[in-house]
């Protein structure tokens, strides 16, 4: 299935929302337990975009979403600012797929691109398949917070995975870049 990357827009919220309400419903990614409704969704995703965070749909080619992935805040404290967490969902006829691969080295390359300069996963149920994508491209373990989430019946952990971008913490961040345009200190 030849698949392609492009901007995520609002055109493809009914697809997002269906996907995420699928993980949420039968996954452990999320930690949610009730899916959120479309509005909510088109809340998150102009709250991402608006702020300048990169957000990519993959499509097949017939020109279906089926998976999406976004950077978004870390934390939002100032001096976090130079810093962004992943989020990669996928329809689960696209997972082992190498999909979330593809999704994920976009993020890193976009997110690099725009001056960030490391980027965390927050890998909730601690998913060994959502770890060996990330340790392929470049991630390392950096904790795992034990019962972190209760879901399904049972406490789940979060593995917490980071990727230095660009110089990562080895030089001083251009203030002109784009992350320092975030925030006023």
């Amino acid at each position: 299935m030849p698949v392609s990357l492009r901007d995520a827009t609002p055109a493809d919220l009914d697809a997002i929302t269906a996907i995420y309400r699928e993980s949420v419903l039968n996954g452990t990614a999320s930690y949610e337990i009730t899916p959120p409704d479309r509005a909510t969704m088109e809340s998150r995703f102009e709250a991402i975009v608006e702020k300048g965070y990169p957000y990519i749909a993959a499509v097949d080619e017939n020109g279906a979403l089926i998976g999406y992935a976004y950077a978004s805040a870390f934390r939002t404290r100032p001096a976090y600012r130079f810093m962004v967490e992943d989020s990669i969902y996928l329809a689960p006829e696209a997972r082992g797929r190498g999909i979330g691969k593809l999704l994920l080295n976009e993020l890193i390359a976009r997110c690099t691109a725009l001056g960030f300069r490391q980027m965390i996963a927050v890998i909730g149920g601690a998913h060994p398949a959502s770890i060996a994508v990330h340790r392929s491209s470049g991630f390392s373990e950096t904790g795992l917070l034990k019962g972190t989430g209760y879901k399904f019946g049972r406490w789940l952990d979060t593995m917490l995975m980071q990727r230095p971008l660009g110089d990562g913490n080895a030089t001083h961040p251009d203030p002109s870049v784009y992350p320092d345009t975030l925030f006023s200190e």
